[in-house]
């Protein structure tokens, strides 16, 4: 008896039919794939680089798998925006989401958005900025940097976190609105500019509380703050409003992933980092740099980065900062 011989489309149709047959293999369950990947956009060795490396250490227990910080400084802190926007929505990449990222957009050309392509996690503290000289500098207020800047035009070198930042924006009312000028000089991250002032390098700081230690150690003398109301831990430096400017001038952050993450996802990272922001460890660690926990769900962060991103888009309005079209 002859053999039949099977042509092509039958050995491709029997193909079809025992991988039909074959067991369906699940997706291990979040986050039992791989580790987590959080892209901390500041240089390493900050204050913000510190805390955010504890934090996710602890989260990493709450997940059972490892969250690995990656930092990507540059750009006024939006830096990783760009990550977040090209990423997988599958949790395994997120991002800590700073202030910046909602003024940038209207300060200059990017192809991000800060709502559109952010899915809202958790928000977790903030801070707050001060104007920060040598320890042994001949400037002790406000007052003696205007002056400085009404005789000496352009000298006065003013070190940020960037350009666009809430740091620049803010001494663009203080100086330019009135008159003076200074040279600007951004910096990456805090501890270069840090190291820039205490070395001589820029006269003036103005950055984010990561300066604690340095003030404490009297390393650096803090001239004002951005609060709303005097520091506990340096009761005699005033607020900007104390001083006469109605300026006060906060940065909250938080953490957010890819646009369109699953709610089981968002929920999973959600619980564990709310668990680890509250550990007694992370408070006391960012209690070093004279901050405190400023906790919103993912709703209610989603809702505060809405309602901030157009509160900036006034703000640099007036400031006359606006990009061109």
């Amino acid at each position: 008896m002859s053999r039949r011989r099977w042509t092509r489309r039958e050995w491709l149709a029997a193909a079809v039919a025992l991988g039909a047959c074959a067991p369906l293999r699940a997706s291990p369950p979040f986050p039992a794939a791989r580790p987590i990947t959080l892209w901390v956009p500041w240089p390493a060795g900050g204050a913000t680089d510190i805390t955010m490396r504890l934090l996710a250490d602890i989260a990493s227990r709450h997940l059972q798998q490892k969250v690995i910080v990656e930092n990507r400084p540059g750009a006024g802190g939006t830096m990783a925006m760009p990550i977040l926007q090209q990423a997988e929505p599958d949790g395994y990449t997120i991002a800590q989401i700073p202030q910046p990222v909602l003024r940038v957009p209207y300060t200059q050309k990017v192809l991000w958005d800060p709502v559109r392509d952010v899915t809202p996690i958790i928000q977790i503290s903030g801070v707050t900025f001060g104007v920060l000289v040598l320890g042994t500098s001949r400037f002790r207020s406000l007052d003696d940097l205007f002056a400085f800047a009404r005789e000496r035009p352009g000298e006065l070198s003013i070190a940020t976190n960037g350009v666009g930042t809430t740091p620049h924006v803010v001494l663009e009312e203080l100086f330019t609105a009135r008159g003076l000028k200074y040279i600007h000089v951004p910096y990456k991250g805090t501890a270069e500019q840090l190291l820039a002032v205490e070395t001589g390098q820029v006269m003036v700081g103005v950055n984010s509380t990561g300066f604690a230690p340095l003030v404490d150690s009297g390393r650096l003398r803090l001239l004002a703050t951005f609060a709303a109301k005097r520091s506990p831990r340096w009761p005699s430096v005033p607020t900007l409003r104390e001083l006469g400017f109605p300026i006060v001038a906060m940065s909250p952050y938080g953490l957010g992933g890819p646009r369109g993450m699953p709610p089981a996802i968002v929920t999973a990272l959600h619980d564990a980092f709310r668990k680890a922001m509250f550990d007694p460890a992370f408070v006391h660690e960012i209690a070093k740099y004279d901050q405190e926990l400023d906790y919103l769900g993912p709703a209610e962060y989603g809702a505060w980065l809405r309602e901030q991103y157009q509160k900036e888009k006034i703000v640099v309005e007036r400031m006359g900062l606006a990009r061109g079209p």
